[in-house]
């Protein structure tokens, strides 16, 4: 059995190796997830697909640089990573990627409007959060990354992203404590 990471390193060693074509089998596998961190920082489609394809013509322009030391995914976060907050470091514009609707809130309207209320509540807390805590907490609950993987993407040591993390919980708790009452009081 092949693992995801062993998969993409296959890929890669074989991308490297001449068979630049197979290069669009890491697009298929990676595309969604870059495309919402693109989504977080740009806020739009047509922003967050120029930044998509940006990433991946750098990952490819560099793919030989690939070591193999961490996980494919996470170096190439780290591509999108650095590509986004260059490119936004002028705005400071970063969304959190908790702010996207859902495209499966297909439930009945009440149900619709209580997951509304719910995750309008939660991106305003998190929202008010600042910044390098809304960026862990994104990689971390919403891309599912590990803290080791969270320094490499972000270059925070991974202590500071853990306490990122931790802070970022603990505000969330205290920011949403209430939120449980107004839910259960019918809002």
């Amino acid at each position: 059995m092949i693992f995801e990471g062993e998969e993409d390193l296959l890929i890669v060693t074989q991308v490297v190796s001449g068979e630049k074509d197979l290069f669009r089998l890491l697009i298929k596998r990676h595309e969604r997830a870059v495309y919402g961190m693109g989504m977080s920082f740009f806020h739009n489609a047509e922003d967050a697909s120029d930044f998509t394809q940006e990433v991946f013509l750098k990952a490819y322009r560099f793919l030989s640089g690939f070591r193999g030391q961490s996980r494919f995914s996470t170096w190439l976060y780290k591509i999108a990573y650095n590509t986004a907050v260059n490119s936004i470091a002028r705005k400071k514009d970063y969304q959190s990627l908790s702010e996207n609707e859902s495209p499966y809130d297909n439930n009945t309207p009440e149900r619709k409007l209580l997951r509304g209320f719910v995750r309008d509540t939660i991106t305003k807390a998190i929202s008010e959060l600042p910044e390098r805590f809304r960026v862990c907490v994104d990689l971390f609950f919403f891309f599912d990354r590990s803290y080791q993987e969270i320094e490499t993407i972000t270059g925070y040591p991974v202590n500071t992203v853990k306490s990122h993390v931790f802070r970022a919980k603990k505000l969330l708790r205290e920011k949403l404590k209430d939120l449980k009452l107004e839910v259960f009081n019918g809002l």
